[in-house]
This record gives C-alpha cells, sequence and structure tokens, in this order.
C-alpha cells in the first residue's frame, strides 16, 4: 500500500532545493588522504546527488540552488544539463561565493572521511527572492535538505520554498541530512530540523538524525515507533528511518510500518548509499509502487553507490536496479531484503 500521492498533473516531478558541490574522490583507494595523489572530479551534495539519481531514473527534476560564479559553477550547471536536469532557478553568486569542495578518503570498504572546504560558500547564499512560486506550484515534490537549512539566507530561501510548496498541493520531502560542520550548535539543529519536520509530508534520516532533531522534545531519546508517531502526528504521510547496513524501516501515517534490510555487496566505499537510496525510493513511490517494494529499490541503489568510486556519475537507471534486485534474489533467495 502507498498512502502519497502526487499530482501527475505537474510539469516538473521533482525539485531538490540545497547544496551542488564537487567531490574528488581518490583515485588510490584505501590509503590516507595525505598519501592520495590523483582524484577524480564529481558533481556532489546530497540536494545534486538525489537530482542526478531521479534523473537517471527517467524522472524530469529541476534544481533550487546557488553556484559560484567561476569554472566549478559551470561544471555543476553544465553535468545537469547532460543529465536532462532543469537549471533554469540556479542561481549564480555574485559576491565572489565559492563552491563547496569535498576531499574524500577511502581508508577501508567500511572506513571513510571527508575533507570539506566551505567558507564563503555558495550554496548557502540562496535568498528567499530567489524562490520562484510558480516553479514549485508545477512540481509533483520538492526536497529541502537538512545543509541548507544551516545559515540565513538559505533557510529562509527554504522555508518560503516550503509554504509555496504547502500553499499548492506540492509534496515536502525533508532529506534530515546531517553534516557536523555546517552547525554551530545542538539547539540550532533541533530548532531548524523540527521546524521542517513539522512542515514536511515525508521525512527521511538516519536514527542519529531524528535523535538530533527531537533534543529539545526528548532529550533522552525514543524508539523508532516513538520518532514515527511523533511526525506523523505533527502531519507527515511517512517517516522513513535508516540503521545504515542494518537496514530502514518505513513507518505510515496508518499504522503500518515496512522494514528493508541492505543487500549484501562487496563495498568500496561508506558514503554515498543515502543519496541513491533516497532517489529510488521516492521514484518508487512516485511510480505508485507499495511502499515495500519502493524500500526494496532504494536498498538496491544504495548498494550498488557504495560499491562504485563516485557518487552521481554512478547513479543507475531503473533497469539497472531491477537487474541487481533479481540477481542477488537469485543468488541469496527471494526475501533477502525483506523482513
Amino acid at each position: 500500500m502507498n498512502n502519497i500521492k502526487f499530482d501527475n498533473t505537474r510539469k516538473m516531478d521533482i525539485i531538490p532545493i540545497g547544496r551542488a558541490a564537487i567531490d574528488f574522490n581518490p583515485n588510490e583507494i584505501h590509503r590516507p588522504l595525505q598519501e592520495s595523489r590523483t582524484f577524480t572530479k564529481y558533481v556532489g551534495g546530497s540536494p545534486a546527488n538525489i537530482a542526478v539519481g531521479m534523473a537517471r531514473l527517467g524522472k524530469k527534476v529541476g534544481f533550487i540552488g546557488k553556484v559560484s560564479d567561476d569554472q566549478f559553477g559551470k561544471f555543476v550547471t553544465d553535468y545537469f544539463e547532460k543529465e536532462g536536469i532543469d537549471t533554469s532557478n540556479i542561481a549564480v553568486a555574485k559576491n565572489g561565493e565559492s563552491l563547496g569542495l569535498t576531499f574524500t578518503e577511502i581508508l577501508s570498504p567500511n572506513e571513510s572521511s571527508i575533507l570539506m572546504y566551505r567558507n564563503a560558500i555558495a550554496d548557502l547564499q540562496l535568498s528567499p527572492e530567489e524562490i520562484n512560486e510558480e516553479y514549485i506550484k508545477n512540481a509533483k515534490a520538492i526536497v529541502v535538505s537538512g545543509v541548507a537549512l544551516s545559515a540565513s539566507p538559505s533557510r529562509e530561501a527554504c522555508f518560503k520554498a516550503i509554504e509555496y510548496a504547502k500553499k499548492h498541493g506540492t509534496v515536502v520531502i525533508f532529506d534530515v541530512d546531517y553534516r557536523s560542520y555546517t552547525w554551530k550548535s545542538q539547539d540550532e539543529i533541533a530548532i531548524y530540523y523540527s521546524m521542517a519536520g513539522r512542515m514536511s509530508d515525508i521525512v527521511m534520516g538516519s536514527r542519529e538524525e531524528f535523535d538530533l532533531m527531537e533534543k529539545l522534545i526528548k532529550p533522552e531519546g525514543s524508539s523508532d515507533r516513538e520518532t514515527a508517531d511523533r511526525w506523523i502526528e505533527y502531519g507527515n504521510k511517512a517517516v522513513v528511518i535508516k540503521h545504515g547496513k542494518e537496514g530502514s524501516t518505513a513507518y505510515t501515517e496508518n499504522g503500518e510500518s515496512f522494514k528493508i534490510k541492505s543487500f549484501p555487496v562487496k563495498l568500496l566505499k561508506s558514503f554515498g548509499g543515502g543519496d541513491a537510496y533516497a532517489s529510488a525510493f521516492i521514484y518508487g513511490l512516485m511510480e505508485g509502487w507499495d511502499v515495500i517494494d519502493a524500500l526494496e529499490f532504494g536498498s538496491a541503489s544504495a548498494a550498488m553507490l557504495v560499491a562504485s568510486h563516485s557518487c552521481s556519475e554512478d547513479m543507475p537507471n531503473a533497469e539497472a536496479v531491477k537487474k541487481f534486485i533479481r540477481e542477488k534474489k537469485e543468488e541469496y533467495g527471494e526475501m533477502i531484503a525483506r523482513g
């Protein structure tokens, strides 16, 4: 059963909002970052990765964000256009702000870290005046990234976008997307995360992210069921709580829950799976699939991404994900990822 309804008369399927950055992933893997000499450049940032993932799955995708006024900013918009992502609502910074740069360290298949350069950053300069009501009105859904709520004027721009979405019946998906380097305090995190969570229709995050979100509500912590009930009571139709390799569970407003396990795969890196998961899960919901089938699709896509070198560049198409699921079930059994 899928209780999430999208307006299929809309011109655009989905519009992620937030950061587009650049990932530099080392070609010499399984060694410390200081020993890596060469890197491959990719478009990065969770909202940007979700945009690419949805486009690869055949959805009509837009994007709201701000990029630097230089070659790196153009790299992002050129890549989006190549992927069929509409760039008409991507603003260009005019005061010398830079695009975020991420240097990843792949020490082992299970141990990765990230070195970020995010001073005077372009994506957090997205202003409320750059939010186009008509653009949001013509989309089935928006995805708001938690990082975009970490500083002004980006956070006000996001809440303005959410208000427009609520006004016009555009589904609001809140991807908590916690990154410690963007916030000043845990109280600040809890305030703005919980504000967005009260206004969304679907909220997705890890157990740790929900704990941060609920710090002022229940500082001693909550069970997954308590968390789901809380945010459903605030108006969400679905709450997805992720536990990494242990899998994830989706809770729906009718009291049901659906649990999915991770697909077994030979890991290359330990990052990037969440963005593939989000894009594939949302795709399944938009296709009208049962929630468990959408979760399985998301879990499979995530497994494919952590076995590959990049995030955006290796986002799979729908047929590739379906083929992966078939092959894994043939190898491990029909119910490998469920229950």
